[in-house]
């Protein structure tokens, strides 16, 4: 079920889950378990989509959402609970909504999150979400 992409080095060794993938966050390599629970296959972070250019053409901002659900043709993007990084999330992800109709992302919110986790008696990730 699992697959695993090329990581970035500046990825946290602790965060090294599931498959050998980095994870920014435990709570993603949490998400990634129930994922594959449920036999959803899916792909860390496969993608990165230009949201803004600078004059000469290169990128100056972009988004990369979590996962990508192959199966579901879709993508997921998981959100933490500082409401400020979560604030700054909702801008990309309106952004890329505009720039790209026909990708569908969804966006899982903290007490979604939580209660997904609750649900599977998991309580050490369900502090913070990426």
């Amino acid at each position: 079920m699992r697959n695993s992409v090329e990581q970035s080095s500046n990825r946290h060794p602790s965060n090294l889950g599931i498959s050998g993938v980095r994870f920014a966050h435990p709570s993603e390599a949490t998400l990634a378990s129930l994922l594959d629970l449920y036999l959803i296959r899916w792909v860390y972070e496969p993608v990165e989509f230009p949201l803004d250019w600078h004059e000469n053409g290169a990128v100056r901002s972009a988004f990369r959402p979590d996962f990508y659900l192959p199966d579901l043709g879709g993508f997921l993007e998981l959100t933490c609970a500082d409401q400020r990084t979560v604030t700054r999330k909702t801008a990309k992800l309106r952004r890329f909504r505009a720039l790209y109709p026909e990708i569908p992302v969804t966006l899982v919110r903290p007490r979604d999150f939580h209660a997904l986790c609750q649900r599977h008696g998991i309580l050490a990730a369900t502090e913070t979400a990426a």
